[in-house]
């Protein structure tokens, strides 16, 4: 473009020189005269200035149109626009840049993955799952197991099979975050379907409906104190990362319940940690207290619990413990350098009234008084890796009245026959391990939990509490009639007291990630289990004999989920 305006001045310039020159002939007619030297050189001189000019005019226009290399010219727009009825205006078009990018925003996931809000960082989570489980031997349960409920040989469930599907653990939660100059604020919420009306208490994970997994705020500061508080896993429950929420060791399960032997609460806490150099963590908690209770032939001389009362938003088919304090709840952590270890005590309190006149004659609320007893237990857990891909883990608790933070909530407490509380010693183990890669996720669990005999005898020679031989068991191992006569009231063993001596699950199962990427995670597993239960021995049919009741359930688990980005 340059040549060609350099080539139009110069044609100018030659006109013009041309136009001068016949001037000056025809003047030289008129005046007979030729111009001088210096006139010739004036002329030229002015000339030269002239195209000077306008070649600057040149170079000024090239780069205005190299600072705006996507403005189209005048002459571009009106050759292209349209022509529209009168008061029409143009629909306007994007230039062809932005329709490409456009079409290729619909091939790429968008990001970023998490949302800010008024300075927060919000983050989705969850996954949607289809899931089903059979068991050889009917518990009528979705896809957690009671595992304290397996049926012996003498209930009707124990001799027919069922099969249930479900999208129940179906999960969803949101994680928000924001920073101030030397401290982290964050709340997470996460729910899940996994409960009904009537079952909903507070023994173990507090899920009143709509479920409530966890709801809780945390303040994390620069010098390794943070503050959390709401409800949450226990502290009791392992962690893969110091004592940190949101990274507890769970079992890789299916099972909503987990498995036999596996340590844990997700219930009201306060907690407070520290962070040493990610080297080594201290904590305590101040969590939700409940008493878990089984007894037999006690007299009826005292209280420890009730119903829930309707006004009070509790469940009046679920019963509460009298609580005199929290739980405590204290535990360290190192990482050395290899491998996750943690040692952690409970402190647990539990009380009743009690009535020594009520089974005088006549009988009296005279000389009432509360009974308390404390409990609490010592536990270890363990987490390594080896080889990159090979997890191991082994993880343990005992203690008097600590059964209820095992997964399978074998009884905290009995009584004596004067009606004050007896704690029952028990303990539960759990050995894992697995086996990971980008596409394959393999687990083996083997656990164990275990309650004591916690008996006496009163003043008429019969046995009272929990597990005594002089207990009934006869027919632990004898069918029954159904009762009801409505085809859904399936008989339960009679003459079987049964009480759980222990339990005995091992499990394997795998979980094979079809996809991980910017658009989630979609992934199925399957999971095969075997539980033992085994009851303490108690009076057979026959005197001098006894009667060790056994219940054994196999059990298939499917899943199919897919996990949020």
């Amino acid at each position: 473009m340059r040549k060609s305006v350099m080539a139009i001045l110069l044609l100018l310039v030659g006109c013009g020189l041309w136009a001068q020159s016949t001037g000056t002939r025809a003047d030289d007619h008129k005046k007979q005269s030729s111009p001088t030297v210096d006139e010739l050189k004036q002329m030229l001189a002015a000339q030269q200035a002239e195209i000077e000019k306008l070649r600057q005019a040149v170079d000024d226009l090239k780069a205005a149109k190299e600072e705006q290399p996507h403005a189209p010219s005048l002459g571009t727009v009106a050759s292209t626009a349209p022509m529209l009825p009168a008061g029409k205006a143009p629909e306007p078009k994007l230039p062809s840049v932005f329709i490409n990018n456009a079409a290729q925003d619909t091939s790429k996931p968008e990001n970023p993955t998490s949302l800010r809000y008024k300075g927060v960082t919000i983050t989705p989570v969850g996954f949607l799952a289809a899931e089903g489980v059979w068991r050889q031997h009917a518990l009528l349960s979705d896809v957690n197991t009671p595992f304290n409920s397996t049926p012996y040989a003498g209930a009707d469930q124990a001799h027919i099979n069922d099969l249930f599907f479900s999208g129940r653990q179906s999960r969803l939660g949101v994680l928000v975050e924001g920073k101030l100059s030397m401290v982290k604020l964050s709340g997470y919420y996460e729910t899940d379907w996994l409960s009904a009306g009537v079952t909903s208490n507070n023994n173990q994970s507090n899920s009143y409906t709509n479920r409530q997994r966890q709801i809780w705020g945390q303040a994390a500061l620069d010098n390794g104190w943070t503050f959390t508080g709401g409800q949450m896993w226990s502290l009791a429950t392992e962690t893969k990362k110091g004592l940190d929420n949101r990274t507890e060791a769970l079992p890789m399960t299916i099972d909503a319940q987990y498995h036999v032997g596996f340590s844990w609460e997700r219930q009201f806490g306060f907690r407070v940690t520290k962070n040493f150099n990610n080297k080594a963590w201290l904590g305590m908690s101040v969590e939700n207290p409940q008493d878990i209770f089984t007894a037999h032939g006690n007299a009826t001389n005292f209280d420890l619990g009730g119903p829930g009362t309707g006004g009070g938003l509790y469940n009046l088919n679920a019963n509460y413990s009298f609580n005199k304090t929290p739980d405590f709840i204290f535990k360290t952590a190192f990482e050395p350098g290899w491998g996750h270890y943690e040692l952690f005590g409970i402190l647990s309190t539990f009380q009743d009234r009690v009535y020594p006149n009520a089974t005088a004659t006549p009988a009296s609320a005279a000389g009432a008084f509360n009974s308390t007893k404390t409990g609490g237990g010592m536990g270890a857990n363990f987490r390594g890796t080896i080889a990159k891909h090979l997890d191991i883990g082994a993880h343990f608790l005992a203690g008097d009245g600590i059964d209820r933070y095992g997964t399978s909530t074998l009884p905290d407490a009995t009584v004596h026959p004067d009606g004050t509380l007896a704690l029952v010693h028990g303990y539960m183990g759990l050995a894992t391990v697995e086996y990971h890669t980008p596409k394959w996720d393999w687990y083996w669990n083997l656990g164990t939990e275990y309650a004591a005999r916690t008996w006496y005898l009163n003043a008429a020679g019969k046995p009272v509490g929990y597990g005594a031989p002089g207990f009934t068991n006869s027919g632990c191992a004898t069918e029954v009639l159904p009762g009801g006569g409505n085809g859904f009231t399936p008989g339960a063993a009679a003459s079987c007291t049964g009480d759980t001596k222990d339990l005995v699950e091992g499990s394997m199962g795998f979980w094979y990630k079809w996809y991980v990427g910017a658009w989630g995670r979609l992934q199925w597993g399957l999971q095969g289990s075997y539980i033992r239960r085994t009851g303490w021995p108690g009076a057979g049919a026959t005197a001098g004999t006894f009667v060790t009741p056994r219940a054994d359930e196999p059990m298939v688990f499917a899943s199919f989920r897919y996990y949020i980005p």
